[in-house]
């Protein structure tokens, strides 16, 4: 759908305008009235780059500042996130933030929530599946070849394969997809594919149930989702059901040529986590 520069701004000031009808009438109703508006972002190459070890991901250096321009602006911030929520919390450097006080980290595709205003964590029990997948992951990986590079991430209640480090990432990508979404469904599991990673994990709840579920709670009148991976796809879908009741939405991508279908989707496309806090930033300037 592509974008363009809006120039009748100035350049601080400056938003894409969004290549479709839809897109331009979500942020038309963004701008109109930001205090009943949602703005929820995913994590991991929207809001941090990616890098070969998720541990070592951050936020980019300029979103917490972003963050706090917008915040206090509209009805709610969420980061709707695959990681543990303290995990998002701790690496996007979200805790404590004057001006954060309404964040909300919707973390495990919205199992977990944090609140910044009480900084606690609820969850539901963790399923039994994924410990007995944990423990049959390993002799899996040995049986199907795995080579150098493959690891295993441990996430708390899921649990995900990386094939980035391997030699052949995308090869190694499509030859465990099929006996990991076996195991997945012997224990009652689903499999979440994502920019080179495999993430086992149940049912149930993925971005999109948890940003419609958000959206409801907060009385969102116009939702703006920002993401840029295949488990966000599912977050695009429930904007465009909004979108069909009747709540506006706009449909940001951050961009990635791994990942081209949410480019396609998108009403904006913007240059990675850069050009996420670069938007946002823009957005803050532009609400009163």
């Amino acid at each position: 759908m592509g974008s363009h520069t809006d120039s009748t701004h100035d350049p601080l000031d400056r938003l894409p305008t969004p290549g479709s009808q839809a897109g331009r009438e979500g942020l038309d109703a963004l701008l109109a009235r930001p205090g009943r508006a949602v703005v929820a972002l995913d994590f991991d190459g929207t809001l941090a780059p990616i890098v070969p070890d998720p541990d070592q991901a951050r936020a980019h250096p300029d979103a917490v500042p972003a963050l706090t321009a917008l915040a206090p602006k509209v009805a709610s911030v969420a980061v709707i996130t695959g990681r543990p929520a303290e995990v998002a919390v701790r690496h996007g450097g979200f805790a404590d933030v004057p001006g954060l006080e309404h964040l909300v980290v919707l973390g495990h595709y919205g199992a977990e929530r944090w609140d910044a205003a009480t900084g606690a964590v609820t969850a539901p029990e963790p399923h039994p599946g994924v410990a007995a997948v944990r423990a049959e992951l390993p002799g899996l990986l040995e049986r199907a070849g795995a080579g150098p590079g493959t690891w295993i991430e441990e996430k708390g209640r899921a649990v995900a394969v990386h094939t980035r480090r391997a030699d052949d990432p995308q090869a190694a990508f499509d030859a465990l997809r099929g006996p990991l979404t076996d195991l997945a469904g012997r224990h009652g599991l689903i499999v979440e594919p994502g920019r080179m990673v495999l993430e086992l994990r149940p049912p149930g709840m993925d971005k999109g149930v948890a940003l419609l579920e958000h959206a409801r709670e907060t009385g969102a009148e116009s939702v703006l989702y920002a993401g840029d991976d295949l488990g966000d796809l599912p977050a695009f879908d429930a904007v465009n059901t909004l979108r069909t009741d009747g709540t506006p939405g706009l449909l940001v991508c951050s961009g990635s040529d791994e990942v081209t279908e949410l480019r396609k989707r998108a009403d904006v496309v913007v240059d990675g986590p850069t050009g996420v806090v670069t938007f946002l930033r823009a957005l803050a300037t532009r609400l009163p």
